[in-house]
């Protein structure tokens, strides 16, 4: 900001207040139109039919994750914003369609605090609780099973709950069924891993720590979420995304995106802590075990035995 105020010949306070208001506009304009709120039960099936076709995971209504955003230590804000990197960040938690698309965002929470916290205080994470997100009603995926709901993907910094599946526990010491789970599981959560992933290769200011105050880091990330579901959405060509841009996979297995190359330890975002548990109910435990049993029987593809 302080070069920009000397190339605009502007102080540096009325840069900051600038960006902070542009951003705000973009913010104000694009929501309703690329993070629209609520979504219709049409708009879930619609999102859960582009998870099964791309990632071969049904009833799978998005994708959710947590990074950190480095940022200037703030004024007088003690520990609150101090994470287990020694570092000052607030947190940005997003759950995002099978296109990279981001449908909610939650941005600002505390960096010491973990992603499965911040998610279950948000308002986002109790409308799911309390099942007031239009989201479907539960359906049968297999002929003899039990009705499966639609549900998010997380990893292991997530609760296991009716409408959230998180992998098995245990790495190294799963039978074959939960360790096929836990992979068809973990295809369908890369969209979203992809998705924070291209915000640090497509927007500069993101590839180190953002030099502004908590206030104006988050008017500036809301903006770059906007203008990425805008982009996005009217990406028919691939010139925003190019394929070689997200993981894939080829006829040797997986192939990652070159997104990866980009991100480096020093960008603005930064995995979060893992931080979850494993307390849950014993419907959401029967719920996961259905989806294993389903991706092992009905639900098979060849690759996954690879």
């Amino acid at each position: 900001m302080t070069s920009i105020s000397y190339h605009y010949l502007v102080g540096v306070t009325s840069t900051a207040n600038i960006i902070a208001e542009t951003c705000q506009v973009i913010w104000d304009c694009l929501q309703p139109k690329v993070l629209p709120y609520p979504l219709t039960t049409r708009d879930w099936l619609k999102i859960a039919g582009d998870f099964d076709k791309n990632w071969q995971f049904p009833h799978c209504i998005g994708a959710i994750d947590g990074k950190h955003i480095q940022i200037q230590c703030p004024d007088n804000a003690g520990s609150l914003y101090f994470n287990y990197k020694k570092t000052h960040s607030i947190v940005l938690l997003g759950i995002c369609d099978a296109n990279y698309s981001f449908l909610f965002v939650d941005i600002g929470a505390y960096g010491r605090r973990s992603d499965g916290g911040i998610f279950r205080d948000s308002p986002m994470g109790q409308k799911f609780e309390k099942h007031e997100m239009n989201v479907p009603d539960a359906e049968l995926l297999k002929v003899d099973g039990m009705p499966l709901p639609y549900v998010l993907v997380g990893d292991e910094a997530f609760q296991l709950t009716d409408y959230l599946l998180r992998p098995y526990p245990g790495r190294g010491g799963l039978n074959k069924d939960k360790t096929i789970f836990n992979y068809r599981l973990s295809r369908a959560r890369r969209t979203i891993e992809n998705s924070f992933g291209l915000l640090v290769s497509l927007w500069r200011i993101l590839k180190k720590p953002i030099e502004a105050t908590v206030d104006n880091t988050t008017h500036i990330v809301k903006a770059i979420i906007c203008l990425h579901n805008w982009l996005r959405k009217r990406d028919e060509d691939n010139n925003y995304i190019q394929e070689n841009m997200v993981d894939c996979h080829g006829e040797n297995g997986f192939v990652p995106g070159l997104w990866r190359d980009e991100v480096g330890n020093h960008s603005a975002l930064q995995d979060a802590r893992i931080h979850g548990n494993n307390f849950s109910s014993r419907a959401a435990v029967t719920i996961r075990n259905e989806f294993c049993d389903y991706f092992n029987a009905e639900g098979a593809v060849p690759w996954q035995y690879d």
